[in-house]
């Protein structure tokens, strides 16, 4: 993180900034293929809404992207991210071997964030995380405008991959 001033604006990419409708087929098999599913990222197109609102904050934010993508994504997910055109930012992403829950290790992300800096707004795309961030006290944007996965929804709960 840099030594802005400004509050952050906390987005969420796969879901909320990335439309993943194309590459979900790869966890609607047995057994899931993760290596794809990730490989085919950079594929992605945005989302307008998710895509507008970013900008929106990012006149009077710090932009953070918090990502449950695995660290071996950064180089595609940074090279996505500068593709779009989004506004620069730091990006937290997870640990190769963290399977944690979503709501579990962005929960934690945010509330270290938040000892040294005002967070305006968490945008995210999982009803768990964005339910466990309102009760910790964050105010939360759902980002509602893509199509929900049940296949993705169970992988960020029970398998901690993204």
């Amino acid at each position: 993180m840099t030594n802005d001033s400004r509050p952050l604006a906390v987005f969420d990419l796969d879901g909320t900034l990335a439309d993943t409708a194309h590459r979900q087929r790869f966890l609607e098999r047995s057994p899931r293929d993760w290596d794809a599913f990730f490989a085919a990222a950079p594929d992605d197109p945005p989302l307008a809404e998710g895509v507008a609102l970013v900008r929106e904050h990012a006149e009077e934010c710090e932009i953070l992207y918090l990502t449950g993508r695995p660290e071996r994504c950064r180089k595609d997910t940074e090279a996505w991210i500068a593709a779009q055109g989004l506004p620069g930012g730091p990006v937290r992403m997870r640990r190769d071997d963290d399977r944690r829950p979503a709501r579990r290790t962005k929960l934690q992300v945010l509330r270290t964030l938040a000892r040294g800096r005002r967070i305006r707004v968490f945008v995210d795309d999982d009803e768990l995380v964005c339910e466990d961030a309102e009760r910790a006290g964050f105010r939360v944007v759902r980002a509602r405008w893509a199509a929900a996965s049940a296949a993705l929804k169970a992988a960020q709960e029970r398998e901690g991959r993204t």
